[in-house]
């Protein structure tokens, strides 16, 4: 791809690969069956039934321009702000909306104004479709590497949510950095997309159809972890993973033995350095997981058992907006459950989730309310 560029709002330079990425969802792929390979259309995991629900709400025209990899859905939502990154159509948005509730407020930022149009054009009926009397969602035009040149105020948002977007973006740790930028302190960027199994040449770089088909940008996963540490993120926890069968045989031959994988990863706006392990007991009080709660692939909580987690964790459940759910018991107490060795490969979780092996791991020596998250 060219390296031309051109000036656009507020000082943010737009690269030829944004110009592609616009065509390419604007013009060329209309619907889901438009796509060349699988990626898009490759799920990490089942959603679950209150998922499914908000789903069948969301209007038909926006669903079917629907193009992502994994599900974005974290826990604890409820009054929560929500920025997506890519926010297309619109269809995790208005999923979305529903889940935080009217006290809450969903923000969808995309660079491509057909996609924007169409998420645009149904807002008035998604409100009315949610019994809401108040909009609680809205749609800016601008790119996910300049957020706050679009408008988007630092430390105004819980969680930032991108569905097999990042990989589109030339600038990965402008985007990551961006995101910091507008989280508040305690916020996360839960989000998925596509890796490779190492660093892709530059003849699939430059392949445009690869790139647009969320191929072409995807970083080796090994980068992403750097990045993040660069940015000031903590180190990200990796939730679930799927290969990716890429379904294309002539696109397949360009790749060569460079391998796919659909991750999800929780990044969180917290204070670094804590090492030291903590026992933690769930509450059971977030709406959606109350029997289970599963944060990771190495820690799924469950309700009234004492667990030791990582200082890391221990960390992000102290200063982010999980406090209310869990509670801390004083040190001293003993524990035979020990902090998880993390899996950082997402192609090694995915084998062992293969051999049903998930690696998620609960762990209680000791044998609910609702809570409202982002108040």
């Amino acid at each position: 791809m060219a390296e031309e560029k051109s000036a656009c709002a507020k000082g943010f330079v737009d690269g030829t690969i944004h110009v592609d990425v616009k065509d390419y969802y604007g013009k060329v792929l209309q619907n889901t069956s438009d796509l060349k390979t699988n990626v898009c259309v490759t799920p990490a995991r089942p959603a679950p039934a209150f998922v499914r629900e908000a789903l069948k709400k969301v209007h038909p025209e926006v669903s079917a321009r629907y193009y992502g990899c994994g599900l974005v859905v974290p826990e604890c939502l409820e009054g929560c702000r929500i920025l997506d990154l890519g926010s297309g159509s619109g269809r995790d948005c208005y999923m979305l909306s529903q889940l935080v509730g009217e006290k809450g407020h969903v923000t969808g930022i995309d660079m491509t104004e057909d996609q924007l149009g169409v998420a645009k054009a149904y807002v008035d009926h998604h409100m009315k479709e949610f019994g809401y009397k108040r909009v609680n969602v809205n749609f800016v035009q601008g790119f996910i590497e300049a957020l706050t040149e679009a408008g988007l105020e630092k430390n105004s948002f819980d969680i930032i949510i991108s569905n097999c977007v990042v990989n589109l973006s030339p600038d990965k740790k402008r985007v990551l950095a961006e995101a910091y930028n507008v989280l508040q302190d305690g916020g996360e960027l839960y989000f998925s997309d596509v890796y490779s199994s190492g660093r892709l040449t530059e003849e699939i770089k430059n392949h445009k159809v690869l790139w647009g088909e969320c191929l072409g940008g995807a970083l080796w996963w090994k980068d992403l972890l750097q990045l993040a540490e660069e940015v000031g993120f903590s180190p990200p926890r990796l939730v679930t993973a799927k290969f990716i069968s890429v379904g294309n045989k002539e696109l397949q031959e360009v790749l060569g033995d460079f391998k796919f994988i659909s991750a999800t990863y929780r990044l969180f706006k917290v204070p670094k350095g804590n090492t030291k392990p903590c026992l933690v007991t769930y509450k059971g009080n977030i709406a959606g997981v109350e029997e289970s709660f599963p944060f990771d692939c190495h820690y799924t909580f469950k309700p009234n058992e004492v667990v030791e987690v990582d200082g890391e964790l221990a960390t992000i459940l102290t200063q982010s907006r999980f406090k209310g759910a869990f509670s801390f018991p004083p040190p001293g107490g003993s524990c035979p459950v020990k902090p998880k060795v993390g899996i950082e490969d997402p192609f090694e979780l995915d084998r062992l989730l293969q051999k049903g092996s998930p690696g998620s791991a609960t762990g209680g020596c000791c044998g609910a309310q609702s809570t409202s998250c982002c108040n």
